[in-house]
């Protein structure tokens, strides 16, 4: 089953959290990520809000696991410490 990888995003450094999106999308890319939300209109309904939201489809749970704690992603992620405050959550879609 296909697994998203959802995010919730306020930035506080633009220019670092530039740098991890631009690493990271070669990361997510890699382990067969597709973006279907980055940024845009959106509507806040409960919980914090978080501006910047990221919705990207896996082809597994295991690939969006596997993506996270590469090497790749992990160094994008260095840039995202700091320069963000987010959320970040896997869900396997539904068949």
């Amino acid at each position: 089953m296909s697994a998203l990888w959802i995010a919730h995003v306020t930035v506080t450094d633009e220019a670092a959290y530039g740098e991890y999106a631009k690493r990271a999308t070669g990361a997510i890319a890699a382990h067969g990520g597709v973006f279907l939300a980055r940024g845009g209109a959106y509507e806040q309904l409960e919980g914090p809000d978080r501006p910047r939201n990221v919705v990207a489809r896996f082809p597994s749970l295991q690939a969006a696991h596997d993506c996270y704690y590469s090497d790749a992603y992990q160094e994008a992620l260095s840039f995202a410490k700091g320069a963000s405050q987010r959320e970040l959550s896997i869900v396997e879609e539904i068949e």
